[in-house]
């Protein structure tokens, strides 16, 4: 699917406490989410790419891993240390982790 090989964690290997970067739209975000994840959408990354620390590992997720395929390429050619989260935010939910919404419903991916 890409020309190069992208670095890539099973949801059950992306450390607690780390830079979780959810690069979905508003409403996917909106809907649910991983707690303490930060909300970058793909197409304002390339804007807001020095919103993201490079001092430290950074784990891409978006629903279900090629939007975050493409982010992870990205930051790793600009030199950040980021990794693709296989599955996305499916195999978050289905993981039965924590997730948070936006609104007053049931967190959700979408």
């Amino acid at each position: 699917m890409f020309g190069e090989q992208v670095a890539e964690v099973a949801v059950n290997d992306v450390p607690e406490g780390a830079y979780l970067l959810d690069v979905r739209e508003d409403d996917e975000w909106g809907a649910g989410h991983a707690p303490g994840a930060v909300h970058i959408p793909l197409r304002t990354l390339g804007e807001r790419a020095g919103e993201v620390p490079k001092d430290q590992r950074v784990y891409v997720v978006c629903r279900s891993g090629g939007r975050s395929a493409q982010a992870t390429m990205a930051l790793n050619q600009a030199g950040w240390d980021a990794v693709n989260v296989a599955g996305g935010m499916r195999a978050w939910h289905q993981a039965a982790f924590d997730m948070a919404s936006e609104g007053e419903s049931e967190p959700t991916v979408i």
